[in-house]
């Protein structure tokens, strides 16, 4: 094709990699985000292998952190299963990998030039004629990327039926500076987990079941006395977190149609939102950049490339989002104690080739040849 004006809504990790993907396609980009800087919140994230491999088609090769071990703890301490993740993942040969959101963010952005990206930008609407509305003005657009989020006004514009849900849980997320090992500590309605970061950072996070909406006079006071009896590096990392996050968390209850509408192609959350269980929220946005851009390298029309990656991403992501609900149905949220001690009795038992097997159909993921022309 020649080359072409896409116009990405959304600045978080689907849209500037969709925007690199582009980019590096041929396309001319611009990306808008309504913030006044393109930055993050959220502190860390896990990379599998799927994710790691669509950042290296894109090109982008971030510093993060290559976990090969860890281990399931109980809220005392006491190992319930070690992770040889090696084995868990089979034949793959990327570990796991961590890395604090802002680095991401700042490494796709920094693969882009500098005039592709505009701050402070609201969007408003989008045609499926390819008109971006923002403020009082438009552009036109040969292609439409809506990486708005969960909440997405273009998604809502699109389809008015889709129903965003709370997931039935809230986290708590920060990162301290601690060199540790990555665990996952359980007990009936509650997870805490610890995934190393570079430079001797460790981002935690701790799930409940809960009502959404509960909110805390002091965040660090409410965990310091919720989980003093849990082993003792928890309370470490809450104690020494310069800044500890809480959100309730939501998914997209409705599996969409579809995800391309004319010339709006939605992406990310704004396609797929899933709760958090998995970790393969930003995995999943970054393999659907990849797979955008790479249809729209290989077709001679924008309708043929959309027609392409609809087909590719809409199965596989709704059936990750889909895994992510019963993984935290069985996870996090599982609040009976007699089921939680049958799972902890049944998770002693289970091969980590097994659960590789288990995940092999997300962490496998390979990307579609792309060739970039710059």
């Amino acid at each position: 094709m020649d080359e072409k004006h896409a116009v990405v809504v959304g600045g978080g990790i689907g849209g500037l990699a969709a925007a690199v993907g582009l980019y590096r396609a041929g396309w001319r980009v611009t990306v808008l985000e309504r913030a006044a800087e393109f930055t993050a919140i959220g502190a860390g994230i896990s990379l599998w292998p799927n994710a790691q491999r669509a950042l290296a088609t894109l090109g982008v090769d971030p510093v993060i952190s290559r976990l090969r071990g860890g281990a399931l703890l109980g809220q005392d301490g006491r190992r319930l299963v070690r992770w040889n993740l090696d084995a868990m993942l089979g034949d793959e040969d990327l570990p796991i990998g961590g890395i604090h959101r802002a680095s991401l963010i700042e490494a796709l952005r920094s693969a882009l030039p500098g005039e592709c990206l505009r701050t402070g930008v609201e969007v408003t609407g989008a045609e499926p004629d390819g008109l971006v509305h923002h403020g009082r003005d438009s552009t036109r657009a040969d292609l439409v990327v809506a990486a708005d989020g969960i909440t997405s006004p273009i998604r809502q514009s699109l389809y008015p039926a889709a129903r965003v849900a709370y997931s039935g849980g809230a986290a708590f997320r920060g990162v301290a500076k601690l060199s540790t090992r990555m665990t996952t500590s359980w007990a009936p309605g509650a997870e805490a987990g610890i995934l190393p970061l570079p430079d001797d950072q460790a981002y935690w996070w701790i799930s409940e079941a809960r009502p959404a909406g509960i909110r805390h006079e002091d965040n660090r006071a409410y965990l310091t006395e919720r989980y003093a009896g849990w082993h003792a590096l928890l309370p470490e990392l809450i104690a020494t977190t310069p800044e500890i996050l809480l959100h309730d968390t939501h998914h997209l209850a409705t599996p969409l149609p579809g995800y391309v509408h004319g010339r709006i192609a939605l992406l990310g959350d704004a396609a797929h939102a899933m709760p958090p269980f998995l970790g393969q929220g930003g995995c999943q946005a970054l393999e659907d950049a990849v797979s955008l851009a790479a249809a729209c390298a290989d077709s001679s029309t924008v309708e043929e490339a959309l027609r392409r990656y609809d087909a590719e991403r809409r199965p596989r992501s709704q059936f990750v989002a889909k895994a992510s609900i019963r993984t935290g149905a069985g996870g996090p949220l599982l609040r009976n104690p007699v089921a939680f001690a049958a799972r902890s009795a049944l998770i002693r038992i289970v091969p980590p080739s097994l659960v590789g097997r288990i995940n092999s159909p997300i962490t496998t993921w390979q990307p579609p040849a792309f060739t970039p022309v710059r």
